[in-house]
Formats: C-alpha cells, structure tokens, sequence
C-alpha cells in the first residue's frame, strides 16, 4: 500500500539518511509536527499517514506486518533506501516490525513511549465511544462535536488531538476497522533480536513503557537504552516537545 506522505528536505540534508516519523493510533502525519520542524535542517523527513488514518488508504486488514510492509513499499515509490525511524504508540510498534522486515533498512530507531509487548487491555473505548457519538449525532463543526465528546471523554487534550482529524463532519480515521482491529493493535507479536541502536523514550506518567516491560524489551532490542521524561505522560513529545527532542538530538548524534 502507497500511503500518503509529506517529504521535507533541505538542501544541506539531502545527502544525510532520512528520518521516517510515524504517529500513533487516531493520528496523522501532523501529529509530530514538532519534531519534524525541529529536525528538518539536520535530516530529510518523510511524515507519513498510517493505513486507516488521515488521506492514507483505508482496508479493514491491520496488523503489524502489513503496516510495516506499508512503510516500506512507501519508502520504495519515493526511492528511499534506509532510514532511521521515529514512531509513538502505535507506530513505534509499526516501526519495531520494520526491523523484523528489513533490518538492513533500519539504521536508528526511536520508539515513544511503547513497548514490544501485548498490552492486552482496552485503554481507547470511551475514545471510541465518544467519535461514534458525532458521527451518530451527525454534527459538522468541531466545536459541536467537541461538545458531545465531552460528554464521554474528560481529557480535554484528547478531545483537541481527535478533533485534528475531524473534517467537514467526517472523521479521516477509519473507525470501524480500528475497533475490529483493536486487540491487535493493542497487542505484540515478539520479533527476532535487532541489533542496531534503538533509544525508547518514556513518559514518567504514562504505563505504556514501565519496568515491568524491560526483560521483553531487551530481549527484541539487546542495544536498546531509556530516556524517561519527567511529569509527561502517554503523549510525551506533545506535552514535553524540548526535553523529547534533546533527547532524540543527542541519539541520532545531529
């Protein structure tokens, strides 16, 4: 699958291997903006929207392996080679089965705040519950369905961060095939060893990537290290955009 992408680079970078930033569930390749801005003058960036979200292609099969090889044949109609990955949530799962795929593809990996883990529980119900009940209510504009969200979601953040990919009254995330699909996407099949340099950056708040992960962790990723952010929870590079980045700045060594 061709997905859609936004490529950045600037003529001092043209040379240097690309970054690929790949968001997370109910996202889009907006979503980490701010570190593509930020590192836009040291690498070519390629933002990518995953299958199901944003102006990507939409099919009710979503796994780990099919988004990954999606990100590959991506990198392939735009003649790019290797690469060093970002991912968060979601696509820092999509990005560790990139390493299975083509390991040789892979030359850094970044993973925010996830593990390579099956996380087997439901954290995103009332998120689903809340995008159904605009749909169901057929509102257009997105203080409306800001409203009737707030009747099931709390976290105003949340709400604002869903309300990037409400347009015209449609949500351009395929909701039905996230739901059918959701034990999978929450879920992790364990991969074979990858040897390369691969740094996870941890939320302090968030229990996506916590100790209890660590045996799992180093046993996919031998060269792995931690970064934690202190008073930053799930979505870390949007609540702590400095401290993520200095901490990617200093792995990729830019």
């Amino acid at each position: 699958m061709n997905l859609n992408v936004r490529l950045q680079t600037e003529q001092t970078t043209a040379n240097a291997t690309p970054i690929l930033l790949i968001h997370g569930l109910f996202g889009s390749l907006d979503n980490l903006g701010v570190l593509a801005r930020d590192l836009k003058p040291h690498r070519p960036i390629i933002q990518v929207d995953v299958r199901n979200h944003g102006l990507s292609p939409r099919s009710q099969q979503m796994n780990y392996q099919v988004m990954a090889q999606d990100m590959l044949e991506t990198l392939d109609a735009h003649g790019i080679g290797k690469v060093s990955v970002i991912g968060h949530s979601m696509g820092g799962k999509i990005a560790m089965t990139m390493s299975a795929l083509a390991a040789d593809r892979i030359e850094q990996l970044t993973l925010i705040d996830i593990a390579p883990v099956d996380y087997n529980t439901r954290r995103h119900d009332t998120i689903f519950a809340g995008v159904n009940a605009v749909t169901d209510a057929g509102v257009v504009r997105r203080s409306e369905a800001a409203e009737v969200m707030r009747g099931y979601i709390h976290e105003e953040g949340i709400i604002q961060f869903l309300l990037k990919s409400f347009h015209e009254g449609e949500w351009r995330f395929n909701v039905p095939a996230l739901w059918d699909n959701y034990a999978t996407i929450s879920g992790w099949e364990v991969i074979p060893a990858w040897q390369g340099p691969a740094l996870f950056i941890r939320g302090e708040q968030s229990p996506y990537l916590d100790d209890i992960h660590r045996k799992a962790l180093l046993s996919q990723f031998p060269q792995a290290r931690a970064h934690v952010i202190a008073g930053a929870g799930h979505w870390v590079h949007a609540e702590k955009p400095d401290a993520v980045l200095r901490a990617i700045r200093r792995f990729f060594v830019l």
